[in-house]
C-alpha cells in the first residue's frame, strides 16, 4: 500500500444533514450496516435498526446510543418472512410516524465453488439479499410514498466480474441491482429515489474476515488502501440527503477501483480447475498436496 494514501477521519458533513428525518435499516445491528445506521443519527435522523438477533439489536442500539446520542428503536424480524416485516413496519410507524429513509442491508454470505453449493445454500442467499429487499421496500413503499422518501440497497461489485466462489451473492445482487433500477423508474414521479451503495473489501468487518484470503490487507487497490467503514458511511449520507435530490436508479461503487482488478485470489485459477473446497483452500498444505 502508499504511504501516502490518506484516510478521512471525520464526517464531512453537517451535523444536522439529516433533521427531522427517519430512517429504517435492516441489518443494522452489525458490520456496515451498523456504521451506516450510526451515522445517519449522528446526523440527525431518528433509527430503528432490524435484524434477526433482538439482543444483539439491543446491545447494538445502547452502543450507538451513547456513540451518537441519537434515537434508536431495535425490532427484531427476519427479512425473509413479509409478515415479520410488517409487524415490523408497523411498529417503526406506530412510534415515529413517518419513514424518510429505507436501508436494505440484510445479507448473507460465505464462500463456495458452485458444484459445492448446496440447494439450500443458495436459497437462503437469494431469501435473505434479494427477496428480503423486495419484502421490505414493498411494504415501507406507502410511507416512503408519503414522504417522497430515499431507498438504499446495500449491493456488491461481486456480479460485475463474475467472482469465483460467489454464485449465490452474485446472483442476489445483481436482482437487487435490478430492483433498485425499476423501483428508481416507477416510483421516481411519486417523488422517491432509489439508489444503491456497492462496497468493496473494507477493513475490520466480519464479511471481511469471513470473505477475505489471508493477506488480503496488503491488496493493490488502485487507491491504495482497503475500505473504511466511514467510505460507507459517507455514501451513505450522500444518497440519503438532498444533496443526492436529483440521483436515482445509480449504483454508487465504494471500493477504491477494487472490482477493476481480476480476480486472483485464492490462486485462481488453479483452484477452479481442481475443483477445491473451502476448507482445502483455507488449509494450504491440504490444497498444495492436492495441486
Amino acid at each position: 500500500m502508499s504511504n501516502n494514501v490518506v484516510i478521512p477521519t471525520s464526517s464531512i458533513f453537517k451535523d444536522d444533514i439529516l433533521k427531522g428525518k427517519v430512517a429504517f435499516v435492516t441489518g443494522g445491528g452489525s458490520g456496515i450496516c451498523k456504521g451506516m445506521a450510526e451515522a445517519l443519527a449522528r446526523h440527525g435522523a431518528k433509527v430503528t435498526i432490524v435484524s434477526r438477533t433482538l439482543s444483539k439489536l439491543e446491545a447494538a442500539a445502547k452502543e450507538m446510543r451513547a456513540s451518537t446520542g441519537g434515537e434508536f428503536l431495535a425490532i427484531a424480524a427476519d427479512v425473509r418472512d413479509h409478515k415479520q416485516v410488517q409487524v415490523a413496519v408497523d411498529r417503526h410507524m406506530a412510534h415515529y410516524g413517518r419513514l424518510d429513509i429505507l436501508v436494505n442491508g440484510a445479507a448473507g454470505n460465505f464462500l463456495s465453488l458452485s458444484q459445492h453449493l448446496s440447494f439450500n445454500a443458495f436459497r437462503s442467499v437469494i431469501e435473505i439479499d434479494l427477496i428480503g429487499t423486495f419484502n421490505t421496500t414493498k411494504i415501507c413503499f406507502p410511507h416512503l410514498k408519503a414522504s417522497k422518501g430515499s431507498i438504499i440497497n446495500v449491493s456488491a461489485t461481486l456480479p460485475y466480474n463474475g467472482q469465483v466462489f460467489q454464485s449465490h451473492a452474485c446472483a442476489a445482487k445483481a436482482g437487487v441491482d435490478a430492483l433498485s433500477l425499476v423501483w428508481a423508474n416507477e416510483w421516481g414521479p411519486l417523488g422517491i429515489r432509489s439508489n444503491c451503495i456497492a462496497p468493496g473489501p473494507i477493513a475490520n468487518t466480519v464479511g471481511m474476515s469471513k470473505l477475505a484470503p489471508e493477506g488480503t490487507d496488503n491488496v493493490r487497490v488502485p487507491i491504495g488502501r482497503l475500505g473504511e467503514v466511514r467510505d460507507i458511511e459517507h455514501a451513505t449520507l450522500y444518497l440519503a440527503s438532498e444533496a443526492a435530490s436529483y440521483v436515482t436508479g445509480q449504483v454508487l461503487i465504494v471500493d477504491g477501483g477494487n472490482w477493476l482488478q481480476p480476480s486472483l485470489e485464492f490462486g485462481y485459477p488453479q483452484v477452479c480447475e481442481q475443483e477445491l473446497n473451502m476448507r482445502e483452500i483455507m488449509e494450504p498444505e491440504k490444497a498444495k498436496a492436492k495441486l
